[in-house]
């Protein structure tokens, strides 16, 4: 491992560390506090220090379920700065702000040339870690980067982008991913259900189609932030029915396309029920294995589509990264809660727990030695 490095974090010679301090998963509901090993870098490999790191609900359910396996370091959206190389990298350079993703397909297998890249089982293998068994590893100080996301999942940030802008690069392109599936089109509506940090991203992406874009959520103070970003057709679901309101702007028809931008098997009876025949019902929340009761003959008789998005799309990779340079859409002003990383577990418990005020929530490894 290459030891000593030149890094520009306030712009002086450094030595790197030999531990680090991570939030490190334990078990069912158990993260904590640790002291932890730098991770080694090898050829092709990349060190990269933490700046930012979003929670994901992803995140939230493995710690929740206590599904994978101990002891792991949780956390992908996440952007930061390249403190050491490993022999053979080429296209980058120490100090480089980088934002890293933590899955990349191999582009040659069978799912690959269908184009769903989340099935790809080199894509189903993590290429980032902060130690442990391979997770992301974006709640710690520092992370290695495999060789295969160097090549192609490894991301320059312009200095004129600030690191929480660059975090949002992995969410938004799961999002431009589902409005892609859709198709949507300027004549349509859509109904976007759950109006969290995702759902507000959603409906944001969606609104770029052309198409006329609902939002619903039970907490008034997030349809206030979802107005902020020009979605002006808001129903607080606590007081009204999206379905009145999505059968006003559509002739009594339905919605051309539903949403589900919130975990739970409850609501998916109710999006079906407010699309209209020949409509298309997306499932983006519901990412764990269970199983539901709909009704067969709205998929045959009345022609609606139930379809899932799940994760990020190789394809879509230069596309996402010009809308979230661009600064068209501030996504960074979805962060509501900032937490050092001696917090990490404050945080994690918050995110778990959200409230009306609670939108993104981020992990800042680096606000020490940067402030942006």
């Amino acid at each position: 491992m290459t030891t000593v490095t030149k890094f520009d974090a306030g712009k002086a010679h450094q030595v790197l560390p030999s531990t680090m301090r991570a939030a490190v998963y334990r078990g069912k509901d158990d993260v904590r506090l640790e002291t932890v090993p730098v991770p080694e870098i090898g050829p092709g490999e990349l060190l990269v220090r933490i700046h930012t790191c979003g929670i994901c609900g992803t995140d939230l359910k493995k710690i929740a379920t206590g599904s994978h396996s101990v002891p792991r370091i949780f956390g992908h959206e996440m952007a930061g700065q390249i403190v050491a190389m490993g022999a053979g990298v080429k296209s980058f350079a120490v100090g480089d702000r980088v934002m890293v993703f933590h899955h990349i397909p191999c582009g040659g297998c069978y799912y690959c040339r269908k184009k769903v890249f989340a099935q790809c089982p080199v894509y189903k293998k993590v290429g980032a870690t902060a130690g442990f068994e391979p997770s992301g590893g974006g709640f710690a100080e520092y992370i290695r980067v495999m060789d295969w996301i160097v090549r192609k999942g490894v991301v320059k940030v312009p200095d004129h982008v600030s690191y929480e802008q660059a975090s949002f690069i992995e969410p938004v392109n799961t999002g431009i991913k589902a409005i892609e599936l859709l198709r949507l089109q300027p004549d349509e509506t859509v109904l976007v259900i759950g109006q969290g940090p995702i759902g507000i991203m959603l409906a944001a992406l969606a609104r770029r189609t052309g198409a006329t874009v609902v939002t619903s959520d039970l907490y008034p103070q997030r349809l206030k932030i979802s107005e902020s970003f020009g979605l002006r057709h808001n129903v607080n679901a606590a007081t009204a029915d999206p379905g009145i309101r999505i059968r006003e702007l559509t002739d009594g028809r339905g919605a051309d396309a539903v949403i589900l931008a919130t975990p739970g098997n409850s609501l998916i009876k109710p999006a079906m029920d407010m699309t209209r025949p020949g409509g298309r019902v997306m499932l983006f929340a519901q990412t764990q294995r269970s199983e539901v009761g709909i009704d067969p003959s709205a998929v045959c008789l009345d022609e609606k589509t139930l379809m899932g998005s799940y994760s990020a799309s190789v394809d879509l990779q230069e596309e996402n990264v010009r809308l979230v340079f661009s600064g068209e859409i501030d996504f960074a002003r979805l962060i509501s809660h900032r937490f050092p990383l001696d917090q990490a577990v404050e945080g994690l418990r918050l995110a778990a727990r959200p409230g009306p005020d609670s939108m993104k929530i981020v992990v800042q490894p680096g606000t020490d030695w940067e402030k942006i």
